[in-house]
């Protein structure tokens, strides 16, 4: 009998070397893995024992959920262009390259109508403060109308958000989805909210509230993109000095609004405010350190990262 054992076990050990070999071979011959997709679907892949786990932004986020059915958002993409409505993207001419992005990405009630050649022609995402809302619905059917697959995420506070009839914005959104059923808005949770100010404090160490400050729509904008990108290109954002840089360019707040404040006009009156200001400064710094850990570049103009 010892002989039977004998030979099951060289058996066992010589199936154990194969398997380990046609395993290496197949995670690095360019080839044969295909054979065995028609066994193991179309999941089994040449680096499947080595892959890492799928990024995160493939799990339904519920942070934001839908109008009104509260599903969670589902959102991935490979490269997220994320346009700045600063008037920094006047005469850039990168209209061409945004639009080769798999996604582009716009905050509030930026058009693109007659500013193509700057911005791009496409939107497949919208960051939309509770304050610009009402601006979207002065013009639903251009923002919510059938044929528009843009996903609109808005963030704004519990006491405009709230789903019991007493939320203003939010009664905004679900009538527009009453009326555009097509359209596809989410809105922040107030979890989420809650976790944008635990950033900026963990960030800045200031608390939001005691020191008078609002977050910015491209707060929202960064922190959405970080869980839904795996590389993020930021264009027409400027950087934390550079209001400071002597012979900056001085651009319209808004490049769809020509007559509008000077924007590093606004970003120092903003951030030297008591009270209720966006600290627009501030909060580049703190997206400079985020490009350093994460895939983030920024575009017209660049910034130098130290």
């Amino acid at each position: 009998m010892a002989w039977i054992w004998k030979k099951k076990s060289v058996i066992v050990t010589s199936l154990i070397v194969v398997v380990s070999l046609f395993l290496v071979v197949i995670n690095y011959s360019e080839k044969p893995y295909f054979l065995l997709q028609p066994v193991f679907g179309q999941c089994f892949s040449r680096n499947w024992m080595f892959s890492h786990p799928p990024h995160k932004a493939f799990k339904p986020h519920r942070g934001y959920l839908s109008v009104p059915d509260q599903e969670p958002l589902k959102l991935h993409c490979e490269v997220c262009s994320i346009v700045s409505s600063s008037g920094q993207m006047l005469g850039r001419e990168a209209g061409a390259e945004i639009d080769q992005s798999s996604c582009i990405w716009r905050m509030n009630n930026a058009p693109t109508r007659g500013f193509e050649r700057d911005v791009g022609r496409r939107t497949d995402l919208r960051v939309v403060s509770h304050t610009s809302v009402p601006l979207l619905i002065q013009k639903p059917q251009h923002f919510f109308g059938q044929g528009n697959e843009t996903v609109y995420v808005v963030w704004g506070p519990l006491r405009n958000m709230r789903q019991d009839g007493k939320g203003i914005v939010y009664n905004m959104l679900r009538e527009a989805v009453e009326n555009y059923p097509h359209a596809r808005i989410y809105v922040t949770t107030e979890e989420r909210m809650n976790y944008c100010d635990t950033v900026f404090k963990k960030e800045t160490g200031k608390d939001r509230i005691q020191s008078g400050s609002y977050l910015s729509t491209g707060w929202f904008t960064l922190i959405l993109a970080m869980d839904m990108c795996k590389e993020i290109r930021v264009y027409g954002m400027i950087n934390d000095t550079y209001c400071k840089s002597e012979g900056y360019r001085k651009v319209p707040y808004h490049y769809y609004e020509a007559g509008s404040r000077d924007e590093c006009a606004e970003y120092l009156l903003h951030e030297s405010a008591p009270y209720g200001g966006h600290r627009f400064i501030t909060e580049k710094a703190v997206f400079a350190n985020w490009a350093k850990t994460h895939p983030i570049k920024f575009f017209s103009p660049e910034w130098q990262l130290l």
